[in-house]
């Protein structure tokens, strides 16, 4: 499309206008003299023509940059899907014990935008809260429960009230050159099985609150009972790359 539309620049529309009036063209001792008349038609509808194809190049450009960006908050379905329970239902966990479960538990998620004052997207997260406190556990994603977002929630063990706390498009920015392997990892996807997983010591993180503000920090610490949100961030963060604990394994799992 650049080289039709150049052309159509060239010699329908820019080109001609440089050459109305009196030219002299010489061949031996001959000279003759030509007008070139341009209809104002002619000229519009070329204006027109290169406009259309202008157009035609913006809206592809447009559309390939949409296509680079993070999803919106959610779809139609996954928004029915999120308010067809309240608050307070939790959602059902997928289990790798399942087929279908397992494949939508392997996808990748992709970021979240447009979210901050989206009444949906405050509804599924608190379900989530449900969900996590209905099943016990320290940490839980959106890919968890079907909904393929960079979003999950976490447990800050090592505060005194052990808060939950909600990372948006999360990110882990550093990183030591040494791991660990920790004991005892567990999954809630992952029904009765416990293995050690290899993690690192500490980790640099970034991510969103509900208000859209970016939080860094520095998470240390790999120990139970109350030392290791460190490994439980790591953990949530691999959900969003279809990562699940059994596939870093330092030892043997044990069946319960």
């Amino acid at each position: 499309m650049p080289t039709d539309n150049y052309a159509v620049c060239r010699n329908g529309y820019y080109s001609p206008l440089k050459f109305q009036g009196n030219k002299k063209h010489h061949a031996g001792n001959v000279a003759t003299n030509r007008n070139i008349a341009i209809s104002p038609n002619t000229i519009s509808t070329k204006k027109q023509n290169v406009k259309k194809h202008l157009f035609i190049l913006i809206a592809i450009f447009l559309l390939a940059l949409t296509a680079c960006q993070p999803s919106d908050a959610f779809t139609a379905e996954e928004r029915e899907f999120i308010l067809s329970g309240s608050v307070d239902e939790p959602f059902r966990v997928l289990q790798i014990t399942n087929q279908e479960d397992s494949i939508r538990l392997r996808a990748l998620s992709v970021n979240i935008r447009n979210y901050e004052n989206d009444s949906v997207f405050q509804h599924f997260i608190k379900r989530l809260k449900s969900t996590l406190h209905a099943t016990g556990g320290v940490g839980i994603a959106a890919s968890q429960v079907g909904i393929k977002r960079n979003v999950f929630l976490f447990m800050r063990i090592e505060l005194p009230e052990e808060p939950i706390v909600v990372a948006i498009n999360p990110r882990i920015i550093a990183t030591p050159d040494t791991t660990i392997c920790f004991r005892n990892d567990g999954c809630l996807s992952i029904p009765r099985i416990r293995g050690n997983s290899t993690r690192y010591p500490w980790i640099e993180v970034e991510y969103f609150n509900l208000k859209g503000e970016k939080i860094t920090e520095k998470l240390i610490g790999y120990n139970r009972p109350n030392n290791f949100t460190n490994i439980i961030f790591q953990h949530e963060y691999d959900h969003t790359k279809g990562v699940w604990f059994i596939d870093r394994l330092c030892e043997i799992t044990e069946n319960l």
